[in-house]
């Protein structure tokens, strides 16, 4: 018993002796490690805080609360003819049916004025949109901006006050900024998704684009289009319209039409019915054509030529100088230029920093109207078109395609395309096609005359 009993001391004895050991040992390692980075500030600790967005100081809850009432679910009701024969096909008839698409729109105001993407609405014979809350209302169409892929609505009750977004400064956003996308994705009502502000002014269609968007990392998908991209004060910075994606769905790209350019566009929508576009009135070459041209030029647009009777020519900008800088705006490439002036009206004065024989130079310049006519019987839209652009093609006159309005004209990818005879009337700008489509029987066959891109003339019959 005796000896059992010494050997019980001798064990507990060499515990404590054991763990005595052990935390005077765990005590000099831990007064090593602070030792270390009392004498060198510039040492990493290998244990990581956690990178969210409260933890390094940004709460987006705030941002999302305000944010996320005044997001609608847009529903969109159409009737679509579907021909069943050949004969159908031919003489446009078929089956009629009801097709509905969703997306999403922003309050802007309290008395329910709504902004969203006209591809959201297209070809709406019935609109609603339902709220955060589960109410749902119907909505009217006050107009349209394919251009900018905008559009305005309306919510018919006008007794209620309605949640509404304010809009922010978009040319204040900064690369890298914390931002929030609200939408409805695959009809998922009032997702918010966060992500970081990855590129400005990006434009999706080389150099002829009229866009230029807000490039974020935010989740967006089918739903999204005409959500909210807002800051983190939840302020309106952009509305969601695009992914970049070879499967149709969110792999890391999204595009926002900036707020103040869309704020614009449903402004003139109010005030003019119709979107008022101010333009300097040159023709410019991209980087990469202007030093496949010999011309030195990393930064800014290169002016190829001045339209005569335009702000630029009037204001003294002319051919071969380089525009860098436009009201403090770095103009970087071609879509800076586009971005900026978007947000612009016609007679609006602006100050252009031009590079000239190696000076730099301040010309005030006051923006013209953008003159631009639609045919509808062909599908597509004119503009008035550069000398510089006619001598490159060895034509002496016509007009330029600005933009292909149907999905048929589309598929031809004739934007940019010269017209230079219809019906065999040679058409040197839009006031003579502006006779010719006005004097024509509408059932009468429309032949025109195109030049492309590669200068190659092509005639086609309308029917």
């Amino acid at each position: 018993m005796k000896k059992t009993m010494q050997l019980i001391v001798v064990a507990i004895t060499a515990g404590v002796i054991s763990l005595g050991g052990y935390k005077m040992l765990e005590n000099k390692q831990t007064e090593a490690t602070f030792s270390v980075l009392e004498e060198n500030p510039t040492f990493i600790p290998t244990t990581y805080e956690s990178t969210n967005a409260i933890a390094t100081g940004i709460d987006f809850t705030e941002a999302a609360e305000k944010t996320v009432n005044a997001v609608v679910h847009v529903k969109n009701k159409s009737i679509n003819s579907q021909p069943k024969n050949i004969m159908d096909y031919m003489n446009g008839g078929g089956e009629s049916r009801a097709m509905l698409g969703t997306g999403s729109g922003v309050i802007i105001s309290p008395d329910g004025y709504i902004v969203t993407n006209n591809h959201v609405i297209a070809n709406a014979s019935e609109l609603t949109v339902t709220l955060n809350n589960n109410k749902t209302y119907e909505a009217e169409l006050i107009g349209t901006d394919p251009k900018t892929d905008i559009a305005l609505l309306r919510i018919m009750d006008s007794e209620t006050d309605f949640p509404f977004v304010t809009f922010a400064d978009s040319n204040n956003v900064k690369i890298g900024e914390w931002v929030l996308a609200v939408g409805n994705p695959f009809n998922l009502t009032s997702t918010v998704t966060a992500g970081i502000v990855s590129a400005k002014a990006r434009d999706l269609a080389g150099d002829r684009d009229t866009q230029s968007f807000i490039q974020t990392d935010a989740a967006v998908n089918r739903g999204n289009s005409g959500g909210a991209l807002v800051n983190t004060k939840g302020e309106l910075v952009g509305i969601n319209t695009a992914i970049s994606s070879e499967t149709g769905s969110y792999v890391g790209y999204s595009f926002a039409v900036p707020s103040n350019n869309a704020l614009k566009v449903i402004q003139d929508i109010m005030e003019f019915g119709d979107v008022q576009r101010g333009i300097l009135g040159i023709s410019a070459l991209n980087n990469a054509a202007a030093q496949a041209s010999g011309i030195d030029i990393t930064e800014g647009v290169y002016v190829a030529d001045v339209e005569k009777g335009s702000g630029a020519e009037k204001g003294g900008i002319r051919s071969g100088d380089i525009i860098q800088n436009v009201d403090g705006i770095k103009i970087g490439k071609f879509s800076d230029l586009v971005g900026y002036l978007g947000s612009k009206r016609p007679n609006d004065i602006v100050d252009v920093q031009v590079l000239r024989n190696g000076n730099q130079k301040n010309i005030p310049v006051t923006l013209v109207k953008l003159e631009t006519l639609e045919i509808p019987d062909i599908g597509i839209e004119v503009k008035n078109v550069a000398q510089s652009i006619l001598d490159a093609r060895g034509i002496n006159y016509g007009v330029e395609i600005s933009r292909a309005m149907t999905e048929a004209t589309k598929r031809y990818k004739i934007e940019g395309d010269i017209i230079t005879l219809i019906d065999d009337i040679p058409i040197k700008n839009i006031d003579d096609a502006k006779r010719v489509i006005a004097s024509r029987r509408y059932e009468d066959a429309l032949k025109v005359t195109f030049v492309n891109k590669k200068g190659e003339i092509h005639s086609y019959i309308f029917r």
